[in-house]
């Protein structure tokens, strides 16, 4: 099955009652929808694990203001703070999603559980040593939260939207290492009978608005996790520091981020459609552009672009500089991008620097010469290989999810 007949399948037994496991009533569903289209911008939960130093909002690395913008319990890069580190992005700056604070785990004492009706025996618990005497695969891809982009729908649209506002640092590259998804759940005794798998993670539980939805866990079909899943345990060549999923994490190539489940603790295996508040209530796009019972639960990312600028970057007038950037899809690799230092008026492609994958992104660079002093805006979109290319308007949602369109990036030139 495909992963849009899936999502259209998935989305139609949930509707319909057809549920199994843990998932929310369709009646229960459009109750928190007002409530809970907040939980990006979430506040602190309780629960398993130790919490982050005080002061840190729940996050333990240390968060410069010249690498990061804080944002409640998230870290955003600042995109000016990865010209020239390579393609792949520094531990030190890469983002910093969690819903409630950062856990630090013994790898020593952990244990990964995988259980349920879709095994052909008992549960099976796996160490860290067990996880890493398995075949190991290395893994370029980019990691992103769906709201990435959200303050733009504001900014640039109008639109009125809930949850983190992010700009457009909710993403990063990294090289990670780690066991196939695949051969963890045929150790554990995957049966034929599987149809969905659903990681649980070790962080706090998550409560909003004063519903307790647990932890953090997403459900995905049986033939994802066959695919290319990573259950990784390192990040650009040394073990996972905690806010990035120590002990152990999911590696979702392409797919929204909340489906990469840090600090995994449990993986259930089911022979039926499995729901949680993660793929009902959340993340999933609701409003007057959608169906009443919301869209599919959201998978693969949509194309973007950011320059390696700051908002607001200042330029000599009667200069040649030269401008860089990066943008990315969930969709396929990147097959064009071109720049507009006129707001738009005319554009030219740009040099891309590396060779386009999927699951990647490429760093690309053009030159500019503003004559004029006065206040200026860039514009950069990105075509991929499925054809899709940045439209000028996003359609707006609820929740402020898939903010797709060009940026307007203001600049001055004096």
């Amino acid at each position: 099955m495909s992963e849009r007949a899936y999502d259209r399948d998935r989305l139609r037994q949930f509707l319909s009652g057809e549920a199994a496991g843990e998932g929310l009533s369709r009646r229960v569903v459009l109750r928190l929808m007002g409530a809970a289209a907040g939980l990006a911008a979430a506040g602190t939960g309780t629960g398993a694990g130790t919490a982050a130093a005080a002061g840190r909002r729940g996050i333990v690395k240390p968060l410069p203001a010249e690498l990061f913008t804080v944002r409640d319990t998230n870290a955003e890069t600042n995109w000016a703070a990865l010209r020239g580190t390579g393609y792949y992005t520094p531990v030190d700056r890469f983002f910093v999603r969690n819903h409630t604070s950062t856990p630090v785990l013994d790898p020593a004492r952990w244990r990964l559980t995988v259980w349920g009706g879709g095994l052909r025996g008992r549960a099976v618990e796996f160490s860290y040593e067990d996880l890493r005497s398995l075949p190991a695969v290395t893994r370029s891809e980019c990691l992103e939260c769906a709201g990435n982009g959200r303050s733009y729908f504001a900014a640039q649209q109008g639109d009125a939207v809930t949850g983190t506002p992010w700009t457009m640092g909710a993403v990063g590259a990294a090289r990670w290492r780690g066991a196939r998804l695949s051969d963890v759940l045929r150790a554990a005794g995957l049966s034929r009978r599987a149809v969905d798998v659903m990681p649980r993670g070790l962080d706090p539980v998550y409560t909003a608005h004063g519903t307790d939805y647990g932890h953090v866990r997403r459900p995905m079909p049986v033939a994802k996790a066959l695919d290319d899943v990573l259950l990784a345990y390192e990040m650009n060549g040394r073990p996972l520091l905690p806010d990035h999923g120590c002990p152990a994490r999911l590696v979702v190539p392409s797919w929204v981020g909340i489906a990469s489940v840090k600090w995994v603790g449990d993986i259930e295996v089911s022979d039926r459609p499995l729901f949680s508040p993660w793929n009902t209530v959340f993340y999933r796009l609701f409003g007057s552009a959608y169906p009443p019972g919301g869209s599919p639960p959201l998978t693969r990312q949509p194309v973007r672009s950011a320059f390696e600028l700051p908002l607001g970057a200042v330029f000599a007038a009667g200069r040649v500089h030269r401008l860089t950037g990066r943008s990315w899809s969930g969709g396929g690799s990147i097959r064009r991008v071109e720049v507009s230092t006129d707001d738009g008026a005319t554009w030219r492609e740009a040099r891309l620097h590396d060779t386009p994958r999927p699951g990647g992104w490429v760093r690309w660079s053009t030159s500019w010469h503003p004559y004029e002093p006065g206040p200026a805006r860039l514009l950069a979109r990105a075509t991929d290989t499925a054809g899709t290319t940045q439209p000028f308007r996003a359609v707006p949602n609820e929740q402020g999810f898939f903010f797709d369109a060009v940026v307007r990036h203001p600049v001055r030139v004096v």
